[in-house]
């Protein structure tokens, strides 16, 4: 039976003339009904990937990178129905919304030429207060969804003189295993659920010295939910020596799902998040990486702030990555 076919049952039931202790337990019912289903939430779409398409190119052959990357992110507005709350929260003259910290590892290895391997893996961790009565402090912390692919880059520029237009494509093939934090966590830090993820990715110079462009496009069937969505990254970069400077725009769709929602309106204690949330943002994604010129170890920076959406929060990431690269051909 749907939820709200179980409240409005519930209200039918405790508008009937009942004996005192049932009438006492029934008019309790509804709200205790409704912290039920504020628990049986899921998480936001947080899977490890790194940004402005990089996965386009691919480590030398018999080569290993061994990347890690550390981000953090806060968000102090949610779209819930197409509707926008505020869930800041101030306690000891700090402000508090939903928090998250995260690190993971990102390994990929040069099978050939043309083929590579990558894993990625690592811990999350999610907190808030707006959304526990009182605002007390409630999170969550654990493996977050990890990732693994193979990638065939079909054409690399760099090779590909016959033709000024060829760019650096690649095309990729990954799967998501669900982490284990919390599953039932408002706002957790990720689906928890197992996908399977073709994606493309693109870069391209053209213009002038070192001006280029990317684009990145994935799908991913999460099996475990059964709320698919795909996700679209597109911009363009600056190489100047080791330098790179990336700016960019985001978008993630979900295809199915419910809305969030809330069981008394107005209270954020009582949010419903269901397990397959249809959630959608846009965002603006930019950075710059330095490269050394003897060893070619990578230094990053990157930042993403969501500006619109349903049914998501506006999350702003910042964080930083270390590539090293060892054995094979540089």
């Amino acid at each position: 039976m749907k939820n709200e076919q179980l409240t409005g049952l519930l209200t039918l039931q405790a508008e009937k003339p009942v004996p005192g202790f049932r009438r006492h337990l029934l008019g309790y019912a509804p709200p205790l009904l409704a912290l039920v289903l504020a628990q049986t939430a899921l998480g936001s779409e947080n899977v490890p990937q790194r940004p402005f398409a990089q996965w386009a190119n691919l480590p030398g052959k018999g080569q290993f990178v061994l990347g890690f990357v550390y981000e953090e992110s806060e968000s102090y507005h949610i779209w819930a129905a197409g509707k926008q709350y505020g869930i800041n929260t101030r306690s000891g003259g700090e402000n508090y919304g939903i928090d998250i910290n995260q690190g993971f590892f990102a390994l990929q290895y040069g099978i050939t030429e043309r083929w590579a391997a990558d894993l990625e893996i690592g811990g999350t961790t999610c907190g808030w207060r707006a959304f526990s009565p009182g605002n007390q402090v409630e999170s969550t912390t654990g493996v977050m969804d990890w990732g693994l692919g193979v990638r065939y880059q079909i054409f690399n520029e760099a090779q590909c003189t016959n033709s000024p237009w060829t760019p650096t494509l690649t095309f990729r093939a990954g799967a998501v295993l669900p982490g284990t934090y919390n599953e039932n966590f408002v706002y957790a830090p990720g689906y928890r659920s197992a996908a399977i993820v073709p994606e493309l990715l693109v870069r391209k110079h053209f213009g002038w010295t070192g001006l280029g462009a990317y684009g990145d496009a994935l799908y991913r069937w999460n099996r475990t939910t059964g709320n698919d969505n795909y996700v679209i990254a597109v911009g363009l970069f600056q190489q100047i020596k080791g330098w790179e400077l990336a700016v960019g725009y985001m978008h993630v769709q979900t295809l199915s799902g419910g809305d969030v929602e809330f069981a008394v309106p107005g209270d954020l204690s009582t949010i419903v998040y269901p397990r397959d949330v249809r959630e959608n943002n846009d965002s603006i994604q930019a950075g710059f990486s330095y490269t050394t010129s003897k060893r070619f170890w990578r230094y990053g920076f990157h930042t993403r702030t969501i500006v619109d959406g349903n049914n998501s929060d506006s999350k702003f990431w910042i964080g930083g990555s270390i590539d090293i690269p060892f054995g094979g051909n540089h």
